[in-house]
């Protein structure tokens, strides 16, 4: 089947096992997603999806329409392509939507694929973690980032210095997360622990590569 989906964060909560421990979740809306396209790459079929939400009316530019218009489906929003099996992608059509329920099951591991939070310019005790000088009176070096290079030799600031600059927005993946629990009347997701992005924010949700227990 198709090797993925793309998802809404909802946000988090908690909900308790078979012995009431409690067990952190993220609670993603996965789908559903229509299928836009269809390609073959040395013999590996790749689908095309697109995230289906009805709140939200998508904004595509005109290239983008025309191909909405040739699968004859309404714009969806965002767009991303998954691996698939060549007998599944034959089967499926043009126009087909996918569910939670017709890729992932309680127990299987996946891997998820978000935009961090942006947090802007940052000094390097929030970047980095540096711990700053000391707060007594008198004291002229509090959050500064101290020395970043001699003077004299090598009279340069090295490639990849820990510095304050932007922080956050960026694309990350988290391995191995295992699914809690399936929730198909509502398209939900419960995956353990946390992942990246905000409220909203839209993620890509994998079968995990490296299936570590």
């Amino acid at each position: 089947m198709v090797q993925g989906l793309i998802g809404k964060k909802i946000g988090m909560t908690q909900v308790f096992d078979q012995q009431g421990n409690a067990v952190p979740v993220t609670v993603i809306q996965v789908g559903p997603c229509v299928v836009v396209g269809k390609r073959w790459v040395n013999e590996q079929a790749r689908l095309q999806l697109g995230f289906v939400d009805a709140r939200r009316k998508a904004k595509v530019t005109k290239p983008l329409a025309g191909v909405f218009k040739r699968a004859g489906v309404p714009p969806a929003s965002p767009l991303k392509e998954f691996d698939c099996e060549p007998d599944d992608a034959d089967r499926l059509n043009l126009g087909d939507h996918l569910l939670v329920s017709d890729v992932f099951e309680v127990g299987q591991l996946v891997d998820v694929s978000g935009r961090t939070k942006g947090h802007g310019f940052q000094g390097v005790v929030k970047r980095h973690g540096f711990r700053g000088g000391r707060a007594t009176h008198g004291s002229m070096f509090h959050r500064a980032p101290g020395s970043i290079g001699a003077s004299a030799d090598p009279s340069r600031v090295f490639k990849g210095t820990k510095m304050g600059g932007h922080m956050g927005a960026v694309q990350k993946t988290i391995q191995n997360l295992k699914i809690w629990q399936v929730r198909p009347e509502r398209n939900l997701l419960l995956i353990k622990g946390s992942i990246p992005g905000c409220k909203n924010g839209y993620v890509v949700i994998r079968q995990a590569r490296k299936k570590n227990a």
